[in-house]
């Protein structure tokens, strides 16, 4: 029995594992890098057609986006997850392969007109809808076996609907050993969706770090925060407009939505029409409501059981073709239009923003995280003009932010989850920062007493031998040196950076007491900076 750790290794995103073990070579998970990539990953060590199964926590696409590109080299097993992930993993494959065409379509115009060669996609549609057909799907705590040897069943993690931690038992030589992947634990008192249950016991633990060194602040009340700014927009006559990530964050919104119009919080403008111009939200919607039974949470399961659909109500229009959408930019009535991308960068919502950024009366709200570079970044930032579509746009709309409702566990929700695990001879940490993996190991070690390895890409560990084989070591990816264009502004900041990195070399002497306060003083200072 060999586990080899290959992607999310002192990393977010790119989640994968490969397993060997009774016969057969496995996965858990198999996701696309997003953002900032830090370090080399090692290849799976055998072809897509070698690989027998897959085991999948949940959909997004930093655990779910390279099942194509597996598909396209030859894996014609099969996908084992929960009936809601399937569900999504079917629209959101197939959104993925329609970026890759789409980009790979413009980078080629572009390159022909250089005279390179085109560009091709990382995979296309044929191929999600071949990963798509590969799915098999089972309900949360019901045991399955997709190898001999193998048996495994998924654990509701309360992170995204569908979403799960995997416990899996292999049994090889008459000697069984279990492993608990964590997959992403969500954090407690999110809408719709159910807080992440426990798993009870298991002899290794491969568990995520997201939040390896933060606490999430007190959940906003988001009704009433929400309230205040339709109210305040409505009544000079705009708009509210809200880029959302069109999987988890849309139906929130939905959600909170459907009780400000019940309760009638609103003053003078009932009857507000609602508009989802998101094909991907609008099928994710559906999803949601399909699989009600066995994801919602007690409070939205209560409206269920009352005939109520908590994510649905009168004034909500929810558009499909294009001509829909440019429909909406005709209704000159206070309506909210909920948009995809969450940060600005594709989809319908850019259209929404050429229409709706230049005139003051209207509102263009923010729920979700906005990464460097990106429009909705700029947004946020105070731009006072952008370019959609080759034109220039002033900004005179009112820029508002609500702080998101954290999909992830902090790192009291994680220790509270990794110590209801009973038995467990060694915890891997993964799916964090480099300084989040490291420190949350570190917690686990301190707090639990534990035996904790945090592994970088390629490390290897024989699971009936209970030894890491091979300790890899990070491989930095190679960055270019941009700091002769850094102005004088920005070069201050990195003098700052310098210091700051000096103070924290200069207190490994210091108590454990003095330390942990200046991290807690620094995660507060990057938290505020990055609403």
């Amino acid at each position: 029995m060999k586990m080899t750790f290959i992607g999310a290794t002192h990393e977010v995103t790119g989640s994968c594992t490969y397993i060997e073990a009774c016969g057969k070579r496995f996965l858990v998970d198999f996701g696309m890098e997003q953002g900032e990539d830090m370090y080399e990953n090692v290849r799976i060590p055998v072809s897509p057609g070698e690989i027998d199964f897959v085991l999948l926590t949940h959909a997004h696409i930093d655990h779910s986006g390279l099942l194509p590109l597996l598909y396209a080299g030859g894996f014609c097993g099969e996908i084992h997850s929960t009936h809601a992930t399937a569900n999504l993993c079917s629209v959101m494959l197939r959104d993925s392969a329609h970026i890759q065409e789409f980009e790979a379509e413009w980078r080629s115009r572009k390159a022909e007109r250089r005279g390179d060669p085109p560009y091709e996609p990382l995979y296309t549609m044929d191929d999600a809808l071949g990963a798509a057909a590969l799915f098999v799907p089972h309900r949360y705590d019901e045991s399955f076996s997709p190898a001999e040897g193998v048996s495994a069943y998924f654990r509701d993690a309360g992170h995204l609907l569908g979403s799960s931690s995997i416990v899996l038992t292999l049994t090889e030589n008459g000697e069984s050993r279990t492993i608990a992947f964590s997959g992403d634990i969500g954090n407690t008192e999110q809408p719709l969706i159910r807080d992440p249950q426990y798993v009870e016991a298991a002899d290794y633990v491969v568990i995520e770090s997201t939040y390896g060194t933060r606490t999430h602040d007190r959940p906003t009340d988001y009704v009433t925060s929400l309230t205040q700014v339709l109210q305040t927009t409505f009544d000079r006559g705009g708009s509210v407009i809200i880029p959302s990530f069109a999987v988890g964050r849309t139906q929130e919104m939905l959600y909170f939505i459907r009780q400000i119009k019940e309760d009638g919080l609103l003053k003078n403008h009932d009857g507000f029409k609602v508009y989802v111009d998101s094909p991907l939200a609008n099928e994710a919607t559906d999803i949601f409501i399909s699989n009600r039974e066995s994801c919602y949470d007690e409070e939205a399961l209560s409206f269920v059981r009352r005939g109520i659909n908590p994510i649905a109500f009168e004034g909500l229009v929810r558009t499909v073709t294009s001509n829909d959408s440019i429909a909406i930019n005709n209704d000159n009535s206070p309506k909210v239009i909920i948009s995809a991308s969450g940060m600005c960068e594709a989809g319908r919502i850019k259209h929404h923003l050429k229409h709706h950024l230049w005139e003051k009366q209207n509102t263009i709200l923010f729920v979700g995280y906005q990464a460097n570079n990106t429009l909705g970044r700029s947004l946020v930032d105070g731009a006072k003009k952008v370019k959609l579509f080759g034109e220039t746009i002033r900004v005179a709309a009112e820029i508002k932010q609500l702080p998101g409702i954290s999909g992830h566990a902090d790192v009291n929700g994680l220790l509270e989850w990794a110590r209801a695990v009973s038995g467990v001879k060694r915890f891997f940490v993964n799916h964090g920062e480099a300084s989040s993996a490291e420190a949350f190991a570190q917690r686990l070690r301190d707090d639990l007493g534990a035996e904790v390895y945090a592994p970088y890409s390629g490390a290897e560990f024989d699971i009936l031998a209970d030894e890491i084989t091979v300790d890899a070591k990070p491989v930095p990816l190679k960055k270019s040196d941009n700091t002769a264009n850094l102005n004088a502004v920005y070069a201050g900041l990195v003098a700052a950076s310098d210091r700051l990195s000096q103070l924290i070399r200069d207190s490994s002497g210091r108590t454990n007491a003095d330390m942990r306060q200046l991290s807690e003083e620094i995660n507060r200072l990057c938290d505020s900076w990055q609403l």
